[in-house]
């Protein structure tokens, strides 16, 4: 994983997947985080690894509000500039 998180390639842009950095940022388990949002440990572990197929955004605005961030601090997609 890089500084900018794990790279999920779609086409031809890339989602980095942040929420591991933010937790280690703000020294906050996958357990704690799971127990305080009520978020199932499989779909947090999804949000960690990218092994997403759909983003869910009731679970984007839960993890949000618990860790006083923005979506972009846990997703954020990066178009490839070339053409």
């Amino acid at each position: 994983m890089s500084k900018d998180g794990i790279e999920v390639r779609i086409g031809k842009s890339s989602f980095y997947f942040k929420l591991s950095n933010l937790l280690d940022k703000k020294k906050i388990s996958r357990n704690k985080l799971v127990q305080d949002t009520g978020t199932d440990y499989k779909v947090v572990t999804r949000y960690l690894t990218g092994d997403l197929e759909r983003i869910d955004l009731v679970v984007l605005e839960r993890f949000c509000n618990y860790l006083d961030c923005d979506i972009t601090d846990i997703i954020e997609l990066k178009k490839n500039k070339s053409r």
